[in-house]
């Protein structure tokens, strides 16, 4: 479809709106982003789509997202930005980078590969920011206000890519007080006499995620949380037998790695997002980031000790 008015050309200006809602999916961040209010937005977007002779954005739950001539409008804004960004250029004559890089990852993800993969990044660019939303959830349906997910396992996703990163292990962790006290389970059948700290059941929306404990079905529950710093935590103060991701447990002496060949879950961390948001040089910069931490740490996050 092509909606391109013979009687008015749309404003660059219009187009780069367009560009910062399409990204975002709401009209607020984009606001926040272009230094203008909600109302301005609206105003900009209907004078878009006058010139254009048609819808650029439909309403979805939690925000907006583009339609067929929005996504034609884009690649037009894009080109604009392009322009724009082409006369900024750091010492070394190369493009300077800016803007706003939001992630939603989980906790250990966040902290252990994110933040690094984010420092890597502002060294090499520092007018990029990088905002961390940790959450352990399954990629959003819409990902408004958000330009990379990742989630642990195989997602399905509508109008996005999604990308395989790397694998990481669980494995069942005790702390060295509580194994002296209450002896090392030697088999699988051994687990019925131990709590195991983990996930709250009911809160727990990542499929990989609730079936990785399947292979102690009697184990009854100790400390439960929906945050992985806390089953570390817990697991470290004697609260029973923790089934944790061995690239955080393991940076902890105190903790003991039990039935290491028999009790072990591998899942994979995936990537996800929009592909008109991975065309942004600042948002290709951070994926290229990840990948590169994530290839540093293979080791530590298959549980794999020197």
């Amino acid at each position: 479809m092509s909606g391109y008015s013979a009687n008015r050309r749309p404003s660059a200006d219009d187009l780069l709106v367009l560009l910062a809602v399409g990204r975002s999916g709401r009209f607020v961040t984009a606001a926040e982003e272009l230094g203008i209010n909600h109302t301005t937005i609206s105003r900009r977007i209907a004078a878009l789509e006058q010139a254009l002779g048609g819808r650029v954005l439909t309403r979805v739950t939690g925000g907006w997202e583009l339609t067929e001539l929005g996504r034609e409008a884009l690649a037009a804004a894009e080109a604009v930005e392009s322009a724009v960004r082409s006369l900024a250029t750091e010492a070394d004559g190369s493009r300077a980078l800016e803007g706003v890089v939001r992630i939603s990852a989980t906790d250990g993800f966040s902290a252990y590969i994110a933040a690094p993969s984010a420092a890597r990044v502002r060294r090499r660019h520092p007018r990029v920011a990088v905002e961390i939303v940790a959450a352990t959830r399954r990629a959003s349906t819409q990902r408004s206000g958000l330009d990379i997910e990742i989630v642990v396992g195989r997602p399905k996703v509508h109008r996005a890519e999604a990308v395989r990163l790397g694998d990481y292990c669980l494995g069942l962790y005790g702390s060295r007080d509580y194994l002296a006290a209450q002896g090392i389970p030697r088999t699988l059948e051994d687990l019925a006499r131990y709590p195991l700290v983990y996930f709250i059941d009911s809160m727990l929306q990542v499929d990989d995620l609730d079936l990785a404990s399947s292979f102690a079905p009697m184990m009854r529950e100790s400390v439960s949380s929906t945050n992985v710093f806390v089953h570390v935590e817990a697991t470290r103060a004697a609260a029973g037998l923790g089934l944790l991701p061995c690239f955080m447990a393991d940076r902890h002496p105190d903790l003991i790695r039990v039935l290491p060949d028999t009790a072990t879950v591998r899942l994979s961390y995936w990537l996800v997002t929009r592909p008109e948001t991975l065309r942004r040089p600042e948002v290709s910069a951070v994926v290229d980031a990840l990948r590169t931490t994530v290839t540093d740490q293979h080791d530590a996050l298959l549980g794999i000790r020197p």
